[in-house]
């Protein structure tokens, strides 16, 4: 039997039956999600990752972005205390950016680190620099997970981390071949999972998620529309947003993931399979978490 087929398929029962923290109380009593990232090229990423933590749930996002970019993002997410740093000529943060992200990982609940970054060695000395800050649930997605690639057991320095790859970065993380890995991705999902001491989500039209124990979820709601720019951005936000409410890690990556397909779907039914942008996700988030119940 392969991993795949031992997997707990994610419905709404299954998530009735594993409610979420009740969202109830004050902007404190809702957490706090502390969001790194971005780039001058790309600051869309956390925008959307940022707006997203915040309609799952999240009484408050902060970020922490590069300089040139802060203001605009500042003004275009009112919602969000916005924090400049320092950053590359190319425009991605330098480790630098530490004193930023210190000021604010002391009261997060949960983190998200990568979306928007586009160079691999600003990402990977960011993270080096920042990861002995950082407090309760950590997720890394896109470039950070570059940090891990050299050294896997650095996952086992966070108190808790879930990590979000596309199908090509779980192979790049796991040094692995690709064609190995999307021919039975529930099982590196596990491998990384354990190699890492990670919860980790990771998939397409089906998601898998797994955890270091060898527990394994899969959600089918996605469709190709989902295959955009921005889409992952939008998960992680999720992702996040439960955290800081309160979700166990492998709950918030099974809610997000079965989330991130099933606002995708409903955008599908309007738009056709292709026709909906990543930005207009985060919209349909509260709707949707409203049916599950």
């Amino acid at each position: 039997m392969s991993a795949a087929d031992s997997a707990t398929v994610v419905t709404t029962a299954v998530l009735r039956d594993w409610p979420l923290p009740s969202p109830e109380g004050n902007k404190e009593a809702r957490g706090r999600a502390l969001l790194i990232g971005g780039s001058v090229p790309n600051p869309g990423g956390m925008v959307l990752a940022a707006r997203a933590a915040m309609r799952a749930g999240a009484g408050k996002t902060q970020l922490v972005v590069p300089e040139p970019v802060a203001v605009a993002m500042a003004v275009g997410m009112p919602e969000s205390l916005v924090r400049g740093a320092a950053c590359t000529t190319a425009g991605d943060l330098t480790p630098v950016a530490a004193v930023a992200v210190g000021d604010y990982a002391p009261e997060a609940d949960a983190v998200l680190v990568g979306p928007g970054m586009l160079d691999v060695a600003a990402a990977t000395g960011l993270l080096g620099a920042v990861a002995g800050q950082l407090r309760g649930t950590v997720v890394l997605d896109a470039l950070a997970m570059a940090w891990l690639t050299e050294d896997l057991d650095r996952g086992r320095s966070f108190e808790s981390l879930i990590l979000s790859p596309n199908l090509r970065e779980l192979a790049l993380t796991l040094g692995e071949d690709e064609d190995r890995v999307r021919a039975d991705q529930a099982g590196a999902v596990l491998r990384l999972a354990a190699a890492t001491g990670a919860v980790v989500s990771s998939g397409a039209a089906s998601t898998f998620v797994g955890t270091p124990d060898g527990d394994l979820w899969r959600s089918d709601e996605g469709n190709p529309g989902l295959g955009v720019a921005g889409s992952g951005d939008v998960k992680a936000g999720i992702t996040v947003g439960l955290c800081a409410r309160g979700a166990h890690p492998a709950q918030a990556a099974v809610w997000a993931a079965y989330l991130h397909g099933t606002v995708g779907g409903r955008l599908a039914s309007r738009f056709g399979p292709t026709g909906y942008l990543a930005g207009e996700l985060p919209a349909e988030i509260p709707q949707a978490l409203l049916e599950i119940g």
